[in-house]
């Protein structure tokens, strides 16, 4: 099992969790993005930088992954091709995104891209990330971790 991360738009401080359970567990981690990215020396933690352009890093992901893989995205469309493939996809929030209920959340993501594109206007964005959202993250990889492969100190 490998763990692969839609690293562009993912919070600092997920990344630093996924190190350090990747550092304790030795669970392949990988960052994906279309720019340079820092990562601590562990052979086990390593960068894939793609070009720029639309979709590039996702569709590099889902090339990449295996059955089992775990993939970090808050991109639901990306989500749906990894749970399509077999793999597990966890959003930085700490929501896992399942069989059950990707439908509903492409649904809702389409249905906002409709209203948008129609011209209603929609304030606001996703909130802040918080305390809690960190938390619920770093829980839910744990969990994960201790079913699928070992168990991370967060």
């Amino acid at each position: 099992m490998k763990i692969w991360v839609d690293a562009d738009a993912c919070p600092v401080v997920v990344k630093e969790i996924l190190f350090r359970a990747a550092t304790r567990t030795g669970v392949e981690l990988t960052l994906v993005a279309n720019q340079p990215l820092s990562t601590p020396s562990a052979t086990n933690i390593t960068t894939l930088q793609v070009p720029g352009g639309f979709d590039v890093a996702d569709d590099e992901i889902v090339k990449r992954m295996d059955t089992g893989d775990l993939v970090i995205t808050s991109d639901i469309p990306l989500a749906a091709e990894v749970i399509a493939k077999n793999g597990h996809a966890l959003s930085p929030r700490g929501e896992m995104h399942t069989k059950e209920n990707i439908g509903a959340r492409l649904n809702m993501r389409d249905f906002l891209d409709t209203m948008r594109s129609s011209g209603v206007e929609m304030s606001g964005g996703p909130a802040a990330f918080s305390q809690r959202d960190k938390q619920t993250f770093a829980n839910e990889l744990d969990r994960f971790l201790t079913k699928y492969g070992g168990s991370s100190d967060q």
